[in-house]
């Protein structure tokens, strides 16, 4: 039987956080409860389109699981290749974490959440914290997540696109700028020998999916490094990527099955039971 769909009727409100660079003017859905985590919410658009507006489905869902989201809008590769936006959204990062009292609760953890290349820049953001030591993150979604520009899988050659003259393939070249950046682990984490330490990650992707096998093979590198990893492939159609920016008439039926994902791994990641679950295909 299909569960019931989650009504995604969240509200949102515009506001302005103070970054080491400037005000950057973000969406903010959810109620601050106590327990609430706070996410960074990153949209999709292969690195070179997309908005707030594209991540509002993904948002809703993840603020009908529990948490405070702010949704941020990153600048774009084609006048910024990496790392700029990786760079601004560190900042943006940074600044919940000081905020978390004003925005949530002090005592919030903070998540990074993304689709696609949000997925690709949330992944990045978790090593970056990971190695710098701050800020504490608590978790990771990664959905339908870009972490491999050679688009040489099995996945993608299902979907019938090709390496060049696609949207991702163009996203990835002005994303990366030059060839050489392609083995930076923050731009393509799955080309990363060093994963152990990052935070716990929830990855999921569908059987539809030309970004699935990256996203499962990423979830068993993590898993590997001693990461606690729950990996979750729906089942087709789901229309991925472009599905999760889409504004449907009708709610697609992986509504429910997301927003259970997110609250489980909230209540995990956050200490609510005695092991993160682990998972992997």
């Amino acid at each position: 039987m299909t569960p019931p769909l989650i009504p995604t009727c969240q509200p949102w409100t515009e506001r302005r956080i103070a970054t080491a660079s400037g005000e950057m003017p973000v969406r903010v859905y959810g109620r601050a409860v106590p327990g609430a985590p706070l996410v960074l919410n990153l949209h999709g658009g292969a690195f070179t389109e997309g908005s707030c507006q594209c991540g509002d489905l993904v948002a809703r869902l993840l603020a009908v699981a529990g948490a405070v989201v702010v949704s941020a809008e990153y600048p774009l590769a084609c006048e910024h290749p990496f790392p700029f936006a990786l760079t601004a959204m560190a900042g943006v990062l940074a600044a919940l974490h000081a905020q978390r009292g004003e925005i949530a609760r002090k005592s919030s953890k903070l998540f990074v959440a993304g689709v696609e290349a949000g997925g690709n820049l949330a992944a990045g953001l978790a090593m970056m914290a990971r190695d710098q030591q701050h800020p504490p993150i608590a978790g990771q979604i990664l959905i339908s997540p870009m972490l491999d520009p050679t688009l040489a899988t099995a996945s993608w050659r299902e979907a019938e696109i090709g390496a060049s003259g696609c949207k991702w393939a163009d996203g990835w070249q002005k994303y990366l700028g030059t060839a050489d950046k392609a083995s930076h682990p923050y731009a393509a984490p799955l080309a990363s020998s060093r994963l152990a330490g990052l935070p716990p990650a929830l990855i999921v992707s569908a059987e539809d999916d030309p970004l699935r096998d990256e996203s499962v093979a990423y979830a068993r590198a993590l898993a590997k490094a001693g990461v606690p990893t729950t990996i979750e492939v729906l089942e087709a159609p789901t229309e991925w990527p472009e599905g999760l920016d889409g504004e449907a008439a009708v709610p697609p039926a992986w509504e429910a099955r997301l927003t259970a994902l997110f609250a489980a791994f909230f209540k995990s990641a956050t200490g609510r039971r005695n092991a993160a679950a682990s998972s992997v295909l």
